[in-house]
């Protein structure tokens, strides 16, 4: 028998209130746009290389109208190694829609946030949790994780997250605004800290004795075939990692020689700066004469 709400919310509250990190997007100051910015961040990119670049980027764009008003290039290199530029793009052109449509204030309302640029169904749910304390269903892969196992006996949930697995988890989200908020971030860190992926530590998980996954014998993942094991040596990503790390410690335009240089394989460079380009991520100039080659640059 699955737990019910009540036996697997009440221990993990009670864990949370012992080992929660101290992390800045949980602070007691911390701003709506904070918490968005964080969520954006976060997205594929671990914690531990998360925490110094929000602290730096708070620091320099503390509302949305400063992001906002901030040329393309900085908000590039301010994103440096994080990973996934596209989500820097994104996260400024949330930053102008709420200046432009909410007078600088991050909505609190599900349909307005989900009406902003790069602002999916799960940012709009932890926005409301995290940054107004609202009760919402989070559903990220820690959670998900959390209640495949503990409620489901699975190793781990289904790639692609279904309806019958959203409704499953409001099941287990508490009625009252406050306690569904903390729920939500104690669900996601039991996730991150103890019944992680990998090498899940059931020895001091608070959940264990009502854990479906423990009590059928912790079976083996059946999904594992139809899961994708992403690489990284070789990849477009990779390429694209190099061009935009050339670019951005440039105090110019990059001629093309340069860029050609990254990567051993023109063809795989060309579609991946082509990419860049289409992307809005790089500018490519064209040359100032039949003689001289283009040069590439930061979008400005």
């Amino acid at each position: 028998m699955p737990p019910t709400p009540t036996e697997l919310r009440e221990p993990v509250l009670a864990w949370f209130a012992v080992h929660a990190r101290d992390l800045p997007w949980r602070a007691a100051d911390r701003s709506p746009w904070g918490v968005l910015v964080s969520e954006v961040m976060l997205q594929q990119t671990p914690v531990v290389r998360v925490e110094p670049a929000w602290r730096s980027w708070m620091a320099r764009w503390p509302t949305p109208a400063d992001l906002a008003a901030a040329s393309t290039a900085d908000v590039l290199r301010a994103w440096d190694r994080l990973g996934y530029p596209r989500r820097a793009l994104r996260l400024q052109e949330c930053a102008r829609a709420v200046v432009e449509r909410h007078d600088g204030v991050v909505p609190s309302s599900e349909p307005e946030l989900l009406a902003l640029p790069g602002v999916g169904s799960y940012t709009a749910a932890a926005v409301l949790a995290f940054a107004y304390g609202r009760r919402s269903v989070v559903l990220d892969t820690n959670v998900r994780r959390v209640l495949a196992r503990t409620v489901d006996g699975v190793a781990l949930p289904a790639p692609s997250q279904t309806v019958d697995e959203v409704r499953r988890a409001s099941r287990y989200v508490p009625d009252d605004d406050a306690t569904a908020a903390r729920w939500a971030a104690a669900s996601m860190e039991l996730g991150a800290l103890v019944c992680t992926a990998r090498s899940p530590r059931c020895e001091v998980c608070p959940v264990r004795d009502v854990c479906a996954w423990w009590g059928a014998g912790r079976p083996a993942d059946e999904h594992a075939g139809r899961r994708k094991v992403q690489t990284f040596t070789g990849t477009d990503r990779q390429v694209r990692g190099r061009v935009m790390a050339l670019l951005r410690d440039a105090l110019g335009p990059v001629p093309a020689a340069a860029v050609d240089a990254v990567w051993p394989d023109a063809r795989q460079l060309a579609r991946c700066v082509d990419g860049l380009v289409a992307d809005g991520l790089v500018t490519r100039d064209p040359a100032a004469s039949v003689d001289d080659p283009p040069t590439y640059r930061l979008p400005s």
